[in-house]
């Protein structure tokens, strides 16, 4: 994992991503030759400036994949999920191509030299991919983790390892120190009777994490600084979920790690380049989705046969714990909390309305939320937006759940994208645990990579009720 921008990505992912990406560049140059037949000074006269259309659809190839989840860990769906993915992202990047031809008529080229490169890189995503299947699948190529600690603690690692098998790490073993209690089978426990560090160059270590139940008890530190200074990394066990699993478990978080650990902060440049994005993109995303807006609108009417409201308002709780009115299409009955009760929705509401449980699925109904933006009480990335008596209830159950609200709430979000919909208490503490990594690592570079797996999630209408 390399830490980018603040946020924790796959090494190995990233590389894929760059090899693609030069594939795309490459493939548009081939698929030139190929349509003019490798003649040279013909293709020169016709395609005038053919590095920055390359550039262009290398980038517009490469985003379309990303908004498909191409670069994610564990793809949902298998062999068959990968192929629905690799569709639909070909044909996202040939749409957005199509909006570069459009606005840059100097890129423009004929339908013979885009097919040509649209086969070509077909073929060439599907070798990468091949062997890259086979680089990541070795256990060479995996970091090889040794745990200090065999009880509850180090447990969580065993139970991540068996949870999320793609996780790009090779456990060595457990080390036994001086836990209260020893959980994990002796098969997998280590014995050293010289140094920790003798032990980790015998066994090819490159990173120890500390997961010991109760570090007050005789920790090895001199041997672990001796790892430390000698290139190995050390990581305490909430840093390496964090950076495994981009979310941070509550179950281990403790205030003395908020006071120390890097994140939690964002500079003024940061926080006027969010917004800058918000205004820009809200505005774009409002005049592409506006006749689409009407269309809803207008069943909507049809629907309720003109007696009952587009549009619904209701109070959430935002940035620092500030009431605002959040803008809806309305998705249930008028009477759906006529006894005044608030709910969360369930699996098939008899609340929802037929045009709503459309909007749902499609995410549709948030799209009066981009006004929300532009006033300023929303972000388009930020945590979702709960009522003031879902708060108060999981406030008092649930550890630092108002720190989500140091950060606008968002029409989209970490959570949202890794975690279905939430509809219990439970749910809500496992959401808490990736708003958290949000609100610690925010940056511009992930509010772009989260914006751009929203795409997945609203055509593929995943976690969707």
């Amino acid at each position: 994992m390399i830490r980018l921008f603040g946020h924790y990505v796959s090494g190995l992912y990233l590389l894929l991503g760059v090899l693609e990406a030069m594939m795309f560049f490459g493939a548009l140059y081939v698929g030139v030759l190929f349509r003019f037949d490798f003649n040279i000074p013909e293709v020169s006269d016709y395609t005038g400036d053919v590095f920055t259309t390359a550039l262009s659809y290398s980038a517009s190839m490469t985003a379309a994949m990303i908004a498909m989840g191409l670069y994610q860990r564990g793809i949902q769906g298998g062999e068959a999920g990968f192929l629905v993915r690799l569709g639909i992202s070909f044909l996202l990047g040939t749409t957005l191509m199509s909006l570069v031809f459009y606005a840059f008529p100097i890129t423009f080229f004929g339908r013979g030299v885009f097919v040509y490169s649209l086969v070509f890189s077909l073929m060439g995503v599907m070798a990468i991919r091949s062997l890259f299947v086979r680089f990541v699948g070795s256990d060479y190529q995996k970091r090889r983790v040794l745990a200090l600690g065999t009880g509850s603690k180090a447990k969580l690692i065993q139970e991540l390892l068996e949870n999320e098998p793609e996780t790009g790490i090779s456990l060595v073993g457990y080390v036994r120190l001086h836990d209260s209690e020893n959980v994990i089978d002796e098969a997998q426990q280590i014995q050293y009777r010289e140094s920790l560090f003798q032990l980790a160059m015998a066994k090819q270590v490159d990173e120890i994490v500390v997961a010991v139940d109760d570090q007050r008890k005789r920790l090895p530190v001199d041997e672990i600084l001796d790892c430390k200074m000698s290139g190995i990394q050390v990581l305490d066990l909430l840093t390496f979920f964090e950076k495994e699993t981009s979310r941070i478990k509550i179950s281990l978080l403790h205030p003395s790690w908020i006071f120390f650990s890097t994140g939690f902060h964002a500079g003024i440049a940061q926080q006027y380049g969010k917004r800058l994005l918000d205004i820009c993109a809200s505005l774009f995303i409002l005049l592409m989705a506006f006749p689409v807006m009407l269309i809803i609108a207008a069943a909507s009417l049809i629907e309720s046969r003109g007696r009952d409201p587009v549009f619904y308002h209701q109070e959430r709780i935002g940035l620092n714990g500030k009431v605002f009115k959040v803008h809806k299409f309305r998705s249930m009955r008028v009477d759906a909390e006529s006894d005044g009760v608030a709910r969360w929705a369930s699996e098939n509401d008899n609340r929802i309305t037929r045009v709503g449980a459309f909007m749902r699925k499609t995410r549709l109904d948030e799209l009066p939320q981009v006004f929300n933006v532009l006033v300023g009480n929303m972000s388009l990335v930020g945590p979702r937006p709960e009522r003031p008596e879902f708060v108060t209830e999981l406030s008092k159950a649930i550890p630092y759940y108002a720190e989500r609200h140091r950060v606008k709430p968002g029409v989209t979000g970490w959570a949202q994208l890794l975690y279905p919909y939430g509809s219990t208490t439970d749910d809500a503490r496992e959401k808490l645990q990736f708003d958290l990594y949000y609100v610690k690592n925010a940056s511009l570079f992930l509010d772009l990579i989260i914006l751009l797996e929203t795409v997945e999630v609203v055509l593929l209408g995943k976690g969707a009720r």
